[in-house]
């Protein structure tokens, strides 16, 4: 793996610790650098009960991670029917982003980062029915809707290693995005043919959690779910080359999103 493991000379005496025997033999060290230090990193409690769980060093200091993340979603139907409301609905979505990145670890499982995002989302809605009685139903048809945008942003990420190995490990990531895109959106408006056409910036404060995996020496398998969220967003329209004005909005969000799985391949050197 990443660091090199040594055990500590046999023969040391036995330690006692909260009515368990620890034998010092089992005790791992790890060379990092020029460096001898324990696998084990040293917390402090806090105050908090002491489960008996330890955080192993995962990725030490002094490296640099390369690495790429990409999340994927996809809905389609055709002909569906939801009771005797909606018929008819004929729906087909999409929505990709692409992360590259590049990050130094400042402290033993503690890095930094520089990561670029391209997304892009396309979604069709070819017909839609509803029907509530004779006096109250409609149709839609013909609506598409297309958005990219790119961004950069810095984070930092946290990793608890898991096992004396370096091979599995969780982490927590905060990052700082700053964003800029566009958005089409065309629809029929009482049977003419509308274009909304919408430029947007945006900062996020995103906090995501994650699973890392090192499927070889220096390459680990993350994946990555986004659930809460910080937001500024800043949106201008024009609807057939008419400006129709702009919006500031601002909110957050902690929710699950199908749209913000991320999975990735990290190298470490």
């Amino acid at each position: 793996m990443i660091v090199a493991l040594a055990t500590l000379a046999a023969g040391a005496q036995t330690i006692v610790r909260k009515g368990e025997r620890l034998d010092a033999d089992s005790v791992r060290m790890v060379v990092v650098g020029n460096d001898t230090v324990n696998i084990i990193i040293p917390e402090r409690n806090f105050g908090r009960f002491d489960r008996g769980l330890f955080n192993y060093i995962f990725i030490p200091r002094n490296k640099w991670g390369f690495g790429i993340t990409a999340s994927y979603g996809e809905l389609n139907t055709e002909d569906v029917r939801i009771l005797s409301l909606l018929k008819d609905v004929n729906f087909k979505g999409k929505q990709y982003s692409i992360k590259p990145y590049l990050s130094y670890f400042i402290r033993n499982n503690q890095s930094v980062g520089l990561r670029f995002n391209y997304t892009r989302g396309i979604a069709d809605l070819g017909r839609l029915s509803l029907d509530f009685d004779e006096d109250l139903s409609f149709n839609l048809r013909d609506v598409s809707y297309y958005q990219q945008s790119f961004g950069v942003g810095t984070f930092y990420r946290n990793y608890i290693g898991l096992d004396s190995q370096g091979r599995f490990g969780v982490f927590n990531e905060v990052d700082l995005e700053f964003s800029s895109g566009s958005s089409r959106f065309r629809r029929l408006y009482n049977g003419e043919p509308r274009d909304t056409r919408t430029t947007v910036t945006q900062a996020s404060l995103n906090f995501s959690p994650g699973v890392c995996v090192f499927i070889q020496e220096y390459v680990s398998f993350n994946v990555s779910f986004g659930v809460f969220g910080l937001k500024m967003r800043n949106e201008k329209q024009l609807t057939d080359g008419v400006d129709e004005g702009s919006r500031f909005t601002s909110g957050a969000n902690f929710r699950f999103n199908i749209f913000n799985i991320n999975f990735g391949l990290m190298v470490v050197i």
